[in-house]
């Protein structure tokens, strides 16, 4: 066919509204790639005329029991397609999790055991309905289909997709080039995470923009499979606090949406002025034009932590409630002019009659990790007892009671006993 032919095909058949126009806006906002936009707007426009809602899935693997802000991102998406009133699928991938994603990854990804899957699945989607609405979401696990394909279904799938086409893939190549492993069943992950498409008949698939090849699968195998093939739809990966590397618990820069509202809110406030506005465009449910004005209010002069109290409060007030928001305010604001938040961890320990050296105690206090990550805040003028900076690795504390703080967050009320 022609690339005229192959337009015409293409154009939708149905009249594109204003309705459909705002619909694509609304698709639009913060992505990376909407692929192909014009195949979307036919769908759009075909689910406008007739009523029939559009299938908009998310696979998460649940290869941690916890969810951070990054992965908000795609799930902030799918919220506000959902609110379009179209079926969103919030897929669990409980069978790809036993394979193990080698997405991004340059050595083979270890696979989870089927109790880690398990435990970590019971809280994904109580943690994702958060930002869903839980009874319009449509709530699947892969295991359904990837397991009733069996040693014949999974040959026959693997005949859909040749070696060549596998190894196109930036992460196989550069593995295969440089001579480390890569395993046979890495090559079944794209495989069956396309194959959720196919069970699915997913009109669009979501997901970060190291996914874009296995979201790439879905098309092709739906196609093999005579469907109508998904468009898929990149986002952006978001960067954590230290602005550098993407949002993961692993490199400790994440805001976990379980965290305790002051420390969401303390960590929201830590963001650079630039990269707060990412945050607002990935994160925020405001309208994208008001996020526009606030930025120019304060590139106009405007103090930027208005702006990012506004961004840290939305996000406290959607995972916990408004009243911890405010509250967290207050807290953050407190403890920004050196005061002492009030309510705070408290601890008793028992001391020998010379005192408990500033090391040890930081330790048994859960305030630091180990000794040596106390002596390292000490040097570094990060430890204060009773409001006052401490240095001296030799101090030692007597019997009563004192007021330990470690960084801008960490606090407690500890009372040493002499035993």
């Amino acid at each position: 066919m022609s690339a005229p032919d192959q337009a015409a095909a293409n154009a939708p058949k149905h009249p594109v509204t204003d309705r459909v126009l705002e619909a694509l806006a609304v698709t639009r906002r913060g992505v990376e790639e909407l692929l192909p936009e014009n195949e979307w707007v036919a769908k759009l426009a075909r689910s406008e005329a007739t009523g029939v809602p559009l299938r908009i899935k998310l696979g998460l693997d649940p290869t941690a029991p916890d969810i951070h802000l990054g992965h908000t991102v795609v799930l902030n998406k799918l919220r506000q397609l959902q609110d379009l009133g179209h079926q969103v699928i919030f897929l669990i991938g409980d069978f790809t999790s036993l394979i193990g994603d080698p997405s991004g990854r340059n050595t083979t990804r270890p696979p989870l055991t089927p109790e880690q899957v398990k435990a970590n699945a019971e809280t994904y989607y109580k943690q994702a309905s958060l930002v869903l609405d839980p009874a319009r979401t449509e709530i699947r696990y892969n295991s359904e289909w990837c397991d009733a394909l069996g040693a014949r279904g999974m040959i026959q799938l693997a005949s859909r997709y040749t070696v060549a086409r596998m190894m196109e893939r930036n992460d196989f190549h550069d593995r295969f080039h440089a001579g480390t492993s890569i395993s046979v069943h890495e090559f079944l992950y794209p495989l069956m995470q396309g194959y959720d498409s196919v069970a699915l008949k997913s009109d669009l698939e979501l997901g970060g923009t190291d996914q874009k090849f296995n979201l790439l699968m879905g098309r092709h195998l739906q196609a093999e499979y005579g469907q109508e093939a998904q468009c898929i739809l990149t986002m952006p990966l978001l960067e954590g606090l230290d602005g550098v590397e993407k949002m993961s618990k692993s490199k400790n820069n994440y805001i976990g949406i379980s965290e305790a509202p002051n420390d969401m809110f303390g960590k929201l406030m830590s963001v650079s002025d630039t990269l707060m506005w990412k945050y607002f465009t990935l994160l925020s449910f405001r309208p994208m034009d008001e996020i526009g004005r606030l930025k120019a209010e304060c590139e106009g002069g405007r103090n930027p932590r208005d702006a990012k109290v506004m961004l840290a409060q939305e996000i406290v007030a959607r995972f916990h409630s408004q009243a911890a928001a405010e509250a967290a305010l207050q807290d953050f604001v407190n403890r920004s002019k050196g005061g002492i938040p009030d309510d705070i961890p408290e601890a008793t320990l028992g001391i020998a009659a010379d005192g408990l050296g500033i090391g040890a105690l930081l330790k048994q206090t859960g305030l630091v990790p180990s000794t040596s990550e106390a002596n390292r805040m000490l040097d570094q003028g990060g430890v204060r007892v009773d409001g006052a900076v401490v240095t001296d690795r030799a101090l030692k504390l007597g019997a009563g009671q004192h007021v330990v703080q470690v960084g801008k967050r960490k606090f407690v009320r500890v009372t040493l006993n002499v035993q």
